[in-house]
């Protein structure tokens, strides 16, 4: 199968691009960015670059995107050309195409202002059917794709599913207080909780995603980190989290105890990707349960495919403040 991937030089682009020449397709990268994984250089928001890449191509994933990281350092205009205008041009050519599935990966952001509870109150138990109420750009933005995605699919059959990621960077957090109270993997180890997942958990999901568009049509799909909690402890996350996690995984406090490690005292969300687990056939395997069996014997927690592609920071120079400005809208 010969698949465009978009994004290519990005984290989750070399991911599915690594994984897909191993399982002997034909992937396409295109990227404004050269790497070994991009084929094709240019922008998704130059029309006749699309046509030109995605002639012969049967799928499409979609991954390309400026980000959160970005909302500091690029015009909102910026973010409407790439995320909104270069959706536009993927999909349209998509049909012209008679491609077979596209896949667009979205992310948890766009629910936003939504899991923001007062202090106390309940975690917020984030589903496909929270309304979305972005804070930013970024959000709006890839909001704005979503409905496209959709609308192509009512209105022109294309097969369009979207995967609505949550973490999965391996840069450090963007959050100073956070920086200076958690070593780096005890941070990423308790977001495998609620909020975070691995980069091979997510390749899996959209191939998985490829291969049940033209069943499902069209959805979306939280694509998390499987997490121990049930809806019934959403209360009890947002006063005691740690006595809430005793229950499931109750190695995890000798382990954090030995590491120095502190989990956090409350949980203000839980992303559920139960839904995409039960339709798409999908099974994350790197939850925080696995991870505290590895780090017990002081194994790597990490899939070996986070580990090949790394960290690749945001821009392309540094920041002293952080590994990106914070601010924008």
């Amino acid at each position: 199968m010969k698949i465009l991937v978009t994004g290519s030089a990005g984290h989750l682009g070399e991911a599915l691009m690594r994984s897909l020449r191993e399982c002997g397709d034909q992937p396409v990268g295109v990227d404004i960015k050269t790497s070994a994984f991009t084929d094709l250089v240019g922008s998704i928001a130059d029309r006749d670059f699309v046509k030109k890449a995605i002639t012969g191509c049967t799928a499409v994933l979609h991954t390309a995107t400026l980000h959160k990281p970005h909302v500091g350092t690029h015009t909102r205009q910026d973010f409407v050309d790439t995320n909104i205008s270069g959706t536009l041009n993927l999909l349209e050519e998509a049909i012209e195409n008679h491609c077979e599935a596209f896949v667009y990966t979205s992310t948890t952001s766009t629910f936003g202002d939504a899991m923001k509870p007062a202090a106390g109150e309940p975690a917020v138990w984030v589903t496909e059917k929270l309304k979305p109420i972005p804070k930013n750009i970024y959000g709006v933005t890839k909001t704005a794709a979503e409905d496209m995605c959709e609308l192509f699919h009512r209105r022109a059959g294309l097969p369009c599913l979207v995967l609505k990621t949550s973490r999965f960077f391996s840069e450090e957090d963007d959050a100073k207080n956070k920086r200076d109270t958690y070593e780096d993997a005890n941070l990423k180890v308790n977001e495998l909780l609620f909020r975070r997942v691995d980069i091979a958990d997510i390749v899996d999901a959209h191939l998985l995603a490829l291969l049940e568009a033209g069943k499902l049509g069209f959805d979306r799909f939280i694509i998390s980190g499987a997490t121990p909690f049930v809806y019934a402890d959403a209360k009890e996350l947002g006063v005691n989290a740690p006595a809430a996690l005793e229950r499931y995984v109750p190695d995890y406090v000798e382990e954090y105890a030995r590491r120095g490690w502190t989990m956090f005292k409350t949980i203000d969300r839980v992303y559920d990707s139960s839904y995409a687990q039960k339709c798409l056939g999908w099974e994350p395997k790197y939850d925080f349960a696995r991870a505290i069996r590895k780090l017990s014997v002081d194994a790597d927690y990490r899939s070996p495919l986070t580990l090949l592609v790394g960290a690749k920071g945001y821009h392309n120079k540094g920041f002293t403040d952080g590994p990106y400005p914070i601010g924008g809208f």
